[in-house]
């Protein structure tokens, strides 16, 4: 079996398997303690966009994003994950690892996505691409406290059109057994005022699925987020803004701040 393995462990959150649990377990339960009331227990979404910077951070956000979930513990039998590369230039990247491997345990690949896939427009198998990667690992973790267990389609999305991402998506959108993950964090190292207008602007044009108003500057992972707000428009499915925050509302310096989303599509 190939597996790929974990890149950033031990630095965006715990390397030990007891406390990285303990982490996300508390993550969540926070969460779902500050959850406002905005849909009934059974109405999950079908995806979520999540941040993904180190856990004492963007942890908080992101939870806010996998708290409705849970509803689906038992459902969701496949994840489409997508996040942006910050380190590898690449298209539409799939990984061509039989696993992922966190702390936590392994999370199988799904190949017969590999197989859809072959072929389609600026798609390709790049391992390099996803070997760094921290946007789509960092989510691992929280998928598998939340979820019984699934199979991942793993893509690192890099100079890629936003129609042939939401192309992707389309083809993976599958029932309620697959939930799809956008990772992104929103502005970046800006001042906190200057950060917390933008992002309320980037917020708003992502409840409303106006792909167009989001710049590369808006948010990292901008290209996986027009795709999937794409995908979500022509499935008519509505977008909740769940949690908005920055890096200074956990502790960070509030003159050089990352803005942070969490969102939920039914």
């Amino acid at each position: 079996m190939t597996a790929r393995r974990p890149a950033v462990a031990g630095r965006f959150y715990p390397d030990d398997p007891s406390i990285l649990a303990a982490t996300v377990d508390d993550l969540l339960a926070n969460a779902r303690d500050g959850r406002r009331a905005t849909a009934a227990v059974g109405d999950a979404p079908k995806a979520v966009v999540a941040p993904h910077a180190g856990y004492m951070y963007s942890g908080p956000v992101a939870a806010h994003a996998y708290v409705p979930v849970e509803a689906r513990r038992d459902r969701v039998e496949r994840v489409v994950l997508l996040g942006p590369a910050h380190y590898i230039p690449t298209r539409i990247a799939l990984s061509g690892a039989d696993a992922f491997v966190t702390p936590l345990g392994v999370v199988p690949v799904d190949a017969s996505a590999r197989v859809l896939l072959a072929g389609a427009d600026q798609v390709l198998v790049d391992d390099a691409a996803h070997a760094p990667e921290h946007s789509l690992e960092v989510q691992l973790p929280f998928l598998q406290r939340v979820l019984d267990g699934f199979t991942l389609v793993p893509i690192v999305v890099g100079q890629a059109t936003d129609d042939a991402i939401a192309a992707v998506i389309d083809a993976l959108w599958g029932g309620p057994e697959t939930l799809v993950v956008v990772s992104t964090d929103l502005s970046h190292y800006l001042d906190h005022d200057t950060a917390a207008a933008i992002d309320r602007e980037t917020a708003a044009a992502i409840v409303r699925r106006d792909a167009a108003a989001i710049g590369a500057t808006a948010a990292c992972g901008a290209r996986p987020l027009r795709g999937l707000l794409l995908a979500a428009t022509r499935s008519g499915l509505d977008v909740e803004l769940v949690a908005l925050r920055d890096s200074s509302d956990a502790g960070g310096p509030p003159d050089r701040v990352v803005g942070y989303g969490a969102f939920a599509l039914r």
